[in-house]
């Protein structure tokens, strides 16, 4: 039997993604929507402006939009929702008992809240059993990272883990899919480069640094190297590219480096249906990658990497693109609840013994 579970901020651009991937997913089935209260009690096709490229599915069309309150909410609950309303609603949740599974930024830098791509810290994890709603009610919060941040790191922990790194430049162009619906004005966005996205620049670096930390006891000790952002918003429609010079702790050559992503293959043998086979693909083109080619990779799941080459400054630069609103949103909570339930922490949410 597939565990019911609940979508938290269900129209939403990151919602619609939840309902996307979650059709027909073999562990997991869409049985609770809640949005806000114009939408409550319509039917979901009604309250819903679908936006994506596949057919909103004919069962979820008559559910109905609930209130975004616990009552009557199923134990597991994906969440897609503004910081502001996330650091008021999610709490509530944890506190009835429910994982809540967050697309949200509001709690991802707290100490007892992990911040976790699979592929990268799943041993960050162990950090909900810190938090006061476990303790009480068996609830607990677990965040996946910013849309800019998870192409970057994906890219990283091979390298940190072969042959450390000490220093970290990036600069971002990012899809307009990453602002929400409607997003950017087009008269902002058509022919022009907006250089600023509110706290992108402060959220990726403080996140990529959580990310690739070590576990210690109760805290995560940030990864020690020197890192600068810079944020962009360009005119494409989904997928973020990212040009990433680094410094590593070792010199590596050229093969090294591409071995590092080609072997590196974290969860393997885990079986969990969002994960891709190859969490990061290496591509030779020398004008590659690029989101209109390339951001679709394992099925929106992996992060691609190309145009390696010396730097001047630092030691390498690559370019790097991840689907935004697959992998940096819905799919990356996709893959954490898969790896709870791997883990036996969401089956089911009980208060500890």
């Amino acid at each position: 039997m597939r565990q019911k579970i609940g979508i938290l901020g269900a129209t939403g651009m990151v919602g619609q993604r939840f309902i996307q991937l979650l059709e027909n997913h073999p562990w997991f089935e869409v049985a609770w929507l809640a949005a806000s209260d114009r939408s409550s009690g319509k039917p979901y096709g009604e309250a819903v402006r679908w936006k994506l490229d596949t057919a909103l599915p004919e069962r979820i069309t008559a559910m109905p939009v609930s209130p975004a309150t616990p009552e009557g909410a199923p134990r597991v609950i994906f969440a897609a929702l503004d910081a502001d309303i996330a650091r008021e609603l999610e709490p509530r949740f944890a506190a009835a008992g429910c994982a809540v599974i967050t697309n949200s930024s509001a709690f991802r830098m707290e100490p007892s809240v992990p911040l976790v791509i699979p592929e990268v810290n799943a041993e960050h994890l162990a950090l909900v059993e810190n938090q006061t709603w476990r303790r009480e009610s068996g609830g607990y919060i677990v965040t996946n990272p910013n849309c800019s941040a998870i192409g970057l790191v994906m890219a990283l922990k091979p390298l940190v883990e072969r042959f450390g790194v000490e220093a970290i430049f990036v600069s971002t162009m990012q899809a307009v899919s990453g602002a929400g619906y409607p997003g950017v004005a087009s008269m902002d966005i058509l022919g022009n480069v907006v250089p600023f996205i509110k706290n992108e620049e402060e959220k990726m670096e403080a996140e990529t640094l959580k990310l690739l930390g070590r576990l210690n006891g109760r805290v995560v000790e940030p990864l020690a190297a020197k890192m600068t952002a810079h944020c962009n918003r360009v005119a494409v429609e989904d997928g973020h590219t990212e040009s990433v010079s680094v410094k590593l702790g070792k010199k590596a050559t050229r093969e090294e480096m591409i071995a590092a992503w080609a072997e590196f293959a974290p969860l393997a043998g885990r079986d969990l249906p969002t994960a891709p086979a190859q969490p990061v693909e290496f591509t030779a083109a020398e004008d590659r990658p690029q989101p209109r080619l390339d951001k679709m990779r394992g099925a929106g799941m992996a992060a691609t990497v190309g145009r390696l080459r010396p730097c001047g400054l630092l030691d390498w630069k690559f370019t790097v693109l991840s689907h935004n609103t697959i992998r940096g949103a819905a799919g990356a909570a996709l893959l954490n609840a898969e790896l709870l339930v791997s883990l036996g922490k969401l089956d089911p949410v009980a208060v500890p013994a």
